[in-house]
């Protein structure tokens, strides 16, 4: 990484009169990746797992979707360990910021697995010839009411037996373990270096934009949906990545 990626995170290090809600903005894009590690644990684990993941799973001539691809982590990590011949990425996300950045950390990067980014709305994404796609910390900004959707259109968007990997912050549907998994979350962060008042402030920037749904809810609905496997295949305090795998067809 360049010295300009690990700029230090300090958006919420000073009072601020009014918190704004979050938005992944150039203030965001340009700390990122210092935000990214030191607030979800595991992350680094997460995204080299999508990798090997995309490595049992990529098809032969079809396509590999990362929507919400943020500065490209996930599509890197695809890059770097798919081995399906004729695959190619398309990276989607909303922020205009996050997509130039994204490009070039993709563009850094020398792998025979093409890649597009593209500046556009996932609800808006039609899905086509997928036998992988990745929404990784992406669905919990989705507003509720059109995460069904959302996951509709990537299941009919997939091959047989295509995968969704689904990372998401996730809440237990039991006060007293939510309780306990927030405080060793809030913990984590203390530990990489973030203030009381950043963690208060970041996490009312947050009510508003993100909002958690349980884990057994999650797989539900992804059962509802179709998938005929669904697991958790990691998880670290309330933060989980889901593997759904659309059944062949016989």
């Amino acid at each position: 990484m360049t010295a300009k990626t690990l700029t230090k995170d300090l958006i919420y290090s000073k009072p601020q009169e009014k918190v704004a809600d979050f938005k992944f903005d150039q203030d965001v894009v340009a700390v990122f990746p210092d935000m990214i590690q030191r607030s979800v644990p595991g992350y680094s684990t997460i995204v080299d797992n999508i990798g090997l993941l995309a490595q049992q799973f990529a098809q032969d001539n079809s396509t590999i979707y990362d929507l919400g691809c943020s500065l490209g982590a996930a599509s890197l990590s695809v890059r770097k360990y798919a081995t399906a011949n004729n695959i190619k990425i398309q990276a989607i996300d909303n922020s205009a910021e996050m997509v130039s950045r994204c490009k070039s950390h993709l563009a850094a990067f020398k792998s025979d697995i093409p890649v597009v980014v593209e500046q556009a709305d996932v609800l808006e994404t039609k899905i086509e010839n997928a036998s992988v796609v990745i929404l990784n910390f992406t669905l919990q900004f989705i507003a509720p009411e059109k995460r069904q959707e959302v996951l509709e259109n990537i299941y009919t968007g997939l091959n047989p037996g295509g995968v969704l990997i689904l990372s998401e912050k996730v809440s237990l549907g039991h006060s007293t373990a939510d309780e306990s998994l927030i405080e060793l979350h809030h913990e984590f962060k203390r530990r990489n270096g973030y203030s009381e008042l950043e963690i208060s402030q970041k996490r009312t920037a947050l009510e508003n934009v993100m909002k958690l749904e349980s884990l057994p809810f999650h797989l539900n609905r992804l059962k509802q949906i179709g998938f005929t496997e669904t697991l958790t295949w990691f998880q670290c305090f309330n933060f989980a990545s889901m593997l759904a795998i659309k059944p062949l067809e016989n």
